[in-house]
């Protein structure tokens, strides 16, 4: 009897650990889908990121052209690894890159885009992580394409690359362009 109650917490104990295990099952973040598609892109009401650059509103992103939308942080290492992408993205005729910065200082912000390069047209700031959480975000780097009436057509989690930019991005931008 007394060997049972030693046994019993150690049993409890190995259930609960295979219960938490098990629940770590699943897909990765960057394979799950966004609640946000083909709805409209969450409210921005931010501050940009400094008085060198304009910040963007929710008008601005039902403003008739497709809009990319850049979650991105100084302490990120893929956001550094995916700047060349975004280079690229930049000069994509038709579209208009926005950028986020995500639980960040604005220093250490601007400190990485004068390293990496600054390809966004406008930059907010969210220094708490709320627009994270109202844009469903797991984690940075988080690229959305949204229409030119401001509805999310696609969300990619991860840094860019060059496959992603070609297979994921621009088909989704050209499927935003033709939606208005």
């Amino acid at each position: 009897m007394k060997r049972a109650l030693y046994v019993i917490p150690v049993l409890l104990f190995a259930a609960l650990v295979f219960v938490f295990f098990d629940s770590l099952r699943g897909p990765p973040p960057d394979q799950l889908p966004s609640a946000l598609i083909d709805k409209p892109a969450p409210r921005v009401a931010l501050p940009p990121l400094d008085a060198k650059v304009a910040g963007f509103t929710s008008a601005d992103l039902a403003a008739g052209h497709v809009t990319v939308v850049n979650f991105f942080a100084s302490w990120c290492a893929p956001c550094r690894d995916e700047a060349p992408m975004l280079a690229a993205l930049a000069r994509v005729s038709g579209v208009t890159l926005y950028g986020l910065v995500y639980k960040d200082t604005p220093q250490k912000a601007r400190a990485f885009l004068d390293d990496v390069g600054n390809p966004f047209q406008r930059i907010d700031i969210d220094t708490g992580g709320r627009a994270g959480i109202d844009w469903g975000i797991y984690g940075v780097p988080e690229t959305f394409v949204i229409d030119g009436r401001g509805i999310v057509r696609d969300r990619f989690a991860g840094p860019l690359t060059p496959q992603a930019l070609r297979d994921e991005i621009l088909p989704a931008i050209a499927v935003a362009a033709k939606a208005g």
